[in-house]
């Protein structure tokens, strides 16, 4: 199956050699993982990045059946900042690959994985897992969830019902000082 692979510019040209380049590389990650659909790479110059080296962006978004994966690289070379989002996204890709296809395969949940015994002879249990907590949801807007976030000293993320949506998000903290949203669907 070939890969759609988009290239798009902001504050940047793309010369010819440029975007047959990206194009070859990006088209190539399927062989990484076959499901893949889509591949869209989002090259940005920022002039008024504090740094030169952060001034040259690199994006790069898969999309497949069950995957949806995005890296970002920033240098002071374009083709540099392209280059190490390639490789960091082959990775990604390997690790998604490892966890998704290739498991146990025995039936078991996470969960219920033990350990080897320890070598004094005594038979310890260690589970993977190493803490299951519950808590009750209580229903609020995003607002009140923000709110609720900053109170409670909940740096990076907080989880709840929204009342407006009627469905479970979870709110957390960006890089950048923003908030996001996230909200599940099945799909």
């Amino acid at each position: 199956m070939a890969v759609e692979v988009e290239v798009y510019a902001r504050n940047l040209e793309i010369a010819g050699h440029l975007k047959d380049y990206v194009t070859k590389k990006a088209s190539k990650l399927d062989r990484y993982l076959n499901e893949i659909e889509q591949v869209r790479v989002d090259l940005n110059y920022i002039k008024s990045s504090r740094s030169a080296k952060d001034r040259n962006v690199a994006q790069i978004t898969v999309r497949g059946h069950r995957a949806l994966l995005r890296v970002e690289e920033r240098s002071d070379d374009i083709i540099a900042a392209f280059d190490t989002a390639i490789d960091k996204m082959q990775r990604q890709l390997d690790r998604f690959k490892g966890r998704h296809f290739h498991g146990r395969g025995d039936g078991r949940s996470a969960s219920e994985v033990v350990l080897v015994p320890a070598e004094t002879g005594e038979e310890k249990e260690v589970q993977v897992i190493a803490r299951h907590k519950t808590f009750d949801l209580i229903p609020m807007s995003e607002a009140e969830a923000l709110e609720q976030m900053k109170l409670l000293g909940h740096d990076n993320f907080f989880i709840f019902f929204n009342v407006e949506t009627n469905s479970i998000n979870v709110l957390y903290h960006r890089r950048d000082g923003t908030y996001g949203l996230i909200e599940p669907k099945i799909g």
